[in-house]
């Protein structure tokens, strides 16, 4: 599936200024000046944060050959794209949304079974585990290493083509209201809650709080898979009527029951 520069900036309600290579096909997007692989194809989202400012890797990055850029509207955009002549670059309010918005509308484009995992811990393993188990017989997709956070996420499901018979893509959160972002990114037709603990649970009043979050995950999902052991989970999954799949250690009425 081939994207044109014209064709993000349309996704992503953003305004193109040095429009030479509308047409130039993109297959990679980056996010980090480190990763570059083929510059020739890629597009890069200049992510601002507390710490760094995707702008800084401009400079380098075209020296290199990237000719695509997305980066926020503001007062210096002048100052960036100056002597960029034969580079097109796609202004947008939020460069964090931007990428979200390509990864989501990408998904869009694919009707086959996408695993979501998340959990406070175990979901790079159980992502892994499952993987080396369907990949015998079919093609499998799936986040690299522990790809699973506002950025992660969106890079994950960017990886989608025809080739793939099944995705699988692990979610994670920190904080209250992210986990609808990655919800509608990854859109999982399969739901599996791994566990539940204190992890990443600074920002959170309580326990209950964060699954209601890491729930929203499985809000449409076909069938959540999940340990009966943990009864706030149990209790949660209940409330969202889906066909279920559970396992335990200690309660026998569960569809795998742990024996030893």
């Amino acid at each position: 599936m081939n994207y044109t520069v014209e064709r993000i900036a349309s996704i992503v309600e953003g305004k193109i200024t040095n429009g030479l290579n509308n047409n130039l096909i993109i297959k990679d997007l980056l996010f980090d000046s480190r990763l570059l692989v083929s510059p020739e194809n890629t597009l890069f989202f200049s992510l601002k944060s507390h710490r760094n400012d995707g702008n800084k890797y401009i400079d380098d990055l075209y020296a290199k050959g990237v000719k695509a850029f997305v980066v926020e509207n503001s007062n210096s955009i002048a100052k960036i794209i100056e002597n960029k002549d034969d580079a097109t670059f796609i202004l947008v309010d939020d460069t964090l949304k931007a990428l979200q918005r390509t990864a989501s509308f990408h998904r869009e484009n694919f009707d086959i079974p996408i695993i979501g995992i998340t959990g406070s811990n175990g979901k790079t393993i159980v992502k892994e585990w499952l993987c080396q188990i369907l990949s015998p017989e079919i093609s499998v997709v799936r986040s690299p290493k522990s790809y699973n956070s506002q950025i992660g996420v969106p890079m994950s499901v960017w990886q989608l083509s025809d080739l793939h018979d099944v995705a699988i893509f692990e979610a994670g959160i920190s904080r209250p209201d992210e986990m609808q972002n990655l919800k509608e990114i990854i859109r999982p037709t399969v739901g599996v809650f791994t566990n539940i603990g204190q992890a990443h649970g600074k920002n959170f009043d309580n326990i209950n709080n964060k699954i209601k979050e890491k729930i929203k995950l499985f809000s449409d999902v076909e069938t959540m898979i999940y340990c009966l052991d943990y009864k706030d989970i149990d209790d949660e999954v209940k409330r969202l009527n889906v066909n279920t799949f559970t396992w335990s250690r200690i309660n026998e009425n569960a569809d795998v029951f742990v024996y030893s």
